[in-house]
Formats: structure tokens, C-alpha cells, sequence
């Protein structure tokens, strides 16, 4: 099996079936994703490059750094865990929301969080192409001309209303 997955239903509810994240995808069943946006000191944001060996979205940009959530684990864990696997940082984002997304190559539930993270990061070479820091109007313009997971075209957008939204 590839990537072990936990099925949840339409509410998040674990339903205690491990499946691979490759036939989940395939068969459209919902399971759980979590990424972050990072943001350094100065509140530039993190975007990265896919790798173009990637099996999902070889060489587009994403605004957040993420993966499937693993059996047995948290949205926090499994940012935490992506976040130093990714980028070799070791810090405890925090989660924001959980939204069903349904863009992408399937339906899954999506947590988005937050993290400061440093401005040197060691981007594994395997995921990553290559990564910079862009200032929110440079990022929306590079939303418009940068080929984008449809992941971060929707996370960042709700992301953007929550940090509006919040007193």
C-alpha cells in the first residue's frame, strides 16, 4: 500500500478504515490534509516549486507546505511532521480551520495553519524545486501568472478571508 490513509466521513469523523492515499484519491473518498502557510518575521510568505518527479502537481507552485495526515494522527502532528520533512523546520503551527475541499484531484478535508518559521530553510530536493519569500501583493500576482495547485489557489483564499475576519 502507498501512503496509509484514515477514510472520514462528510463531518471529519475518523471511520476507522486504513486505505492507500493513491486509491483514495482514484476512488474519491474523503480523508484528511494538512498544510501550512509560512510566514517569516517580516509576515512574507513561503512559496515553493513542486519537484517535477512529484507524483500530484509535478511543477506547480504552492503557497502551503503540506501532506496527508497519517493513521493515528492530528492535523497539528501531521503539519509539524511535513514541515520538517519539507523544509527541515521543527516549530508547532497552529491550526486555524478544517474545510472540506473539493478542488484538486479528489475531495478531502483540508486543515490550514500558521506558522513563523525562519528566513533559511533546507528544502528537501525531493519535493521541493525551489522556494522564496513573497511579500501578499507579489503573491497575488503570482497567483494570476504561476501554475498553482488548485490546493493553494483555495487554502490561501480562505485563509485570507479568516485573517480578515479575526478581530
Amino acid at each position: 500500500m502507498d501512503e496509509p490513509v484514515e477514510r472520514v466521513d462528510e463531518q471529519d469523523r475518523v471511520l476507522g478504515v486504513v486505505v492507500g492515499r493513491r486509491q483514495a484519491v482514484r476512488e474519491g473518498w474523503l480523508h484528511r490534509v494538512a498544510v501550512t502557510v509560512c510566514r517569516d518575521e517580516r509576515g512574507r510568505i513561503l512559496v515553493h516549486r513542486r519537484s517535477e518527479q512529484l507524483y500530484r502537481f509535478p511543477g506547480h507552485h504552492e503557497v502551503v507546505v503540506g501532506g496527508a495526515v497519517d493513521v493515528g494522527e492530528s492535523y497539528e502532528q501531521a503539519a509539524a511532521r511535513e514541515l520538517a520533512e519539507e523544509l527541515g523546520i521543527h516549530v508547532l503551527p497552529r491550526l486555524l480551520f478544517t474545510f472540506l475541499n473539493r478542488s484538486g484531484l479528489s475531495p478531502h478535508w483540508l486543515g490550514v495553519h500558521e506558522a513563523v518559521v525562519p528566513d533559511t530553510v533546507t528544502a528537501d530536493p525531493d519535493e521541493v524545486a525551489w522556494h522564496g519569500w513573497l511579500t501578499e501583493p507579489e503573491l497575488r500576482s503570482a497567483l494570476l501568472e504561476w501554475r498553482f495547485t488548485p490546493d493553494s489557489h483555495e487554502a490561501f483564499g480562505r485563509y485570507l478571508a479568516f485573517r480578515t475576519a479575526r478581530p
